[in-house]
């Protein structure tokens, strides 16, 4: 028997997936595990399938490509791919305090790459991982890198370079002045709705895509509910000012973020301080892109996604923006 990693580009939609099972069993293959992961062009799926003999991986490629599958890669795998993902990344870190010297390797071994090395000024690989400020890590493979693979790798070197997960006490305003920030609780509720009333029409509408007033018990009980994601609230005093949502989405590795800021505190820094907020919070949480939508006209939060590297993509009212999250950077192919 032979064994193949495969990985395909699909359209995220019902039936999909069983299509392209139902191709490699035409071939003789046998699905032994599956990976979804997430991509500057979509959703991802990896295989490793095992064939009978004579079954060439070119064979296995073309019948993914007829039944819908994008940019088939299909490269020979060992039985050793064959070991639980997490497990194997757990037992990585434990050695990762003391093989420092060694971070190369043991990205290469996450990732299964075929090569890496520190890199000088100037270098380029498949996938470049920042390591502090000035030294970086190429990793070459024959198998394209994902947003997905980037974030576990950054995830990794975090290992090494943080002390502990990253406050998220205070957000600073334009002028330095911080304000107290932490999660939502269920007793926040009063406040919150008077948050909401306070706002404009406008300010709501932004946020919301209808001027509401109050939110739904449904409502209240996703933002405080820790399976639904993350709700900070932001307050001057005893006074709720702001709120900034981290929603995780059915995708893996992808949440969508929002923000809702008082008119008497907009233009002062505070939006964009929640939103980096989220995006460093996103990537303690090992997430690989980040996603919004907003309506055309909501200039000031354009500004803002694209000040932190968001992609954004116009369909009449509304904008939906995209975020990679690993600062690392994988070569196009």
């Amino acid at each position: 028997m032979s064994l193949w990693r495969i990985r395909t580009e699909v359209d995220d939609r019902p039936g999909r997936l069983a299509a392209l099972s139902r191709a490699l069993a035409d071939v003789g293959g046998n699905i032994l595990t599956l990976t979804v992961q997430v991509d500057a062009a979509g959703v991802v799926d990896e295989f490793i399938v095992e064939t009978p003999p004579g079954v060439a991986g070119e064979a296995v490629g073309t019948a993914l490509r007829i039944a819908g599958g994008r940019g088939v890669v299909t490269v020979p795998a060992t039985r050793r791919d064959l070991v639980d993902e997490p497990t194997r990344a757990l037992l990585l870190a434990g050695r990762i305090g003391a093989e420092q010297r060694n971070l190369p390797d043991l990205l290469m071994e996450l990732l299964r790459a075929d090569a890496a090395r520190w890199l000088a000024d100037g270098e380029d690989a498949d996938l470049v991982v920042p390591i502090g400020p000035a030294r970086h890590v190429g990793l070459t493979r024959r198998l394209p890198f994902t947003l997905t693979e980037a974030a576990r790798a950054e995830a990794f070197v975090r290992l090494l370079l943080l002390d502990g997960t990253a406050s998220r006490e205070t957000v600073s305003l334009a002028d330095g002045t911080r304000l107290p920030v932490r999660l939502l609780h269920p007793d926040d509720l009063t406040e919150v709705q008077a948050l909401h009333r306070r706002c404009t029409a406008e300010t709501r509408r932004a946020r919301y895509f209808v001027a509401r007033r109050q939110l739904t018990g449904h409502m209240w009980r996703a933002f405080c509910d820790p399976a639904w994601g993350a709700t900070y609230l932001v307050q001057a005093g005893q006074r709720a000012v702001a709120l900034a949502h981290l929603a995780y989405t059915p995708e893996p590795g992808v949440a969508e973020l929002a923000v809702l800021v008082e008119d008497g505190w907009q233009e002062r820094g505070l939006g964009r301080s929640l939103v980096g907020m989220l995006v460093a919070d996103a990537r303690d949480r090992g997430l690989a892109e980040l996603r919004a939508s907003l309506l055309a006209d909501n200039v000031r939060m354009r500004r803002i996604l694209v000040a932190h590297g968001a992609t954004l993509a116009y369909g009449g009212s509304v904008v939906e923006a995209r975020m990679g999250l690993a600062r690392g950077r994988a070569a196009a192919r």
